[in-house]
């Protein structure tokens, strides 16, 4: 790909040839990644054994530790083997491996070009269904029943609360650095939709290091204050929710941005 490099991540090594043949990097987490043919997240320095709770960020910071630097001056974008970047221009055709690989995003449109991040298209939370809400936090919606009626007050803030853990929230934007705590905390309780899936483009390594920066040391701090022993995907996986929340509010904030289509194909379907 002439400006753009792509890592695919996976956490099965069977997907290995498709996401070649796609020609994207191939990023495998965990230890049942064996292939060295993968860009693995439990070499060197890493915290591949805290993936059941970060996630695709376990890859993320072993790219901040160890590789960082020897990043070329490409694009660097991230996707996964069942979520993918759709440009606009294109028709998605789900026949077989080959005409799905040819829809997908291989090089930065010319149109992007001037922009320095590719962020997904909005997911708004206050479209869920009610009776979701309902199901998840009863109690908490008898106690505000304006959300019962008004979806504007359904911002993330209430969304985050609802889904992983009520008070979590204010707990990890009180561990954020000085500089970015009153931001995010009103990015969080005035906006109603965030870019989802951890999903990112960045046009220079420089980009993602601040990124990086800015992000790890404030989940490190959170892992003292709600540690590993974690019940439920919604609360288990938070620190993964919280980068994927920060992540709309830091690459709006601080990077020239423009939206592009997610798509969801799982590639172990070819």
């Amino acid at each position: 790909m002439k400006n753009l490099n792509m890592y695919c991540i996976t956490i099965d090594e069977h997907h290995l040839q498709m996401i070649k043949k796609i020609g994207y990097i191939p990023v495998g987490l965990g230890k049942n990644i064996k292939s060295k043919e993968f860009t693995r997240d439990n070499t060197e320095i890493n915290i591949s054994e805290k993936n059941p709770f970060y996630g695709e960020y376990t890859f993320h910071y072993w790219l901040w530790k160890n590789n960082l630097n020897n990043l070329d001056d490409k694009w660097i974008g991230f996707c996964q083997y069942r979520k993918f970047w759709k440009p606009y221009d294109k028709e998605i055709d789900f026949s077989n491996l080959d005409n799905f690989s040819n829809s997908l995003i291989k090089e930065i449109p010319s149109d992007y070009l001037s922009y320095e991040s590719i962020i997904g298209e909005p997911l708004f939370v206050n479209q869920f269904r009610l009776s979701k809400f309902i199901k998840q936090n009863f109690i908490t919606m008898l106690k505000n029943p304006i959300l019962f009626f008004d979806k504007d007050k359904r911002n993330l803030k209430f969304h985050f609360d609802m889904m992983h853990g009520d008070g979590n929230l204010a707990k990890a934007i009180n561990l954020l650095d000085i500089s970015e705590k009153e931001d995010f905390k009103i990015f969080m309780e005035n906006c109603v939709s965030f870019n989802p899936h951890n999903m990112f483009i960045c046009k220079t390594k420089e980009i993602l290091r601040r990124y990086y920066n800015s992000l790890f040391p404030w989940l490190e701090r959170c892992e003292k204050e709600f540690g590993f022993n974690l019940d439920g995907y919604g609360l288990k996986r938070i620190y993964g929710f919280l980068a994927e929340r920060y992540l709309s509010y830091w690459f709006q904030k601080y990077t020239k941005f423009k939206l592009m289509p997610i798509i969801f194909k799982d590639i172990s379907d070819f």
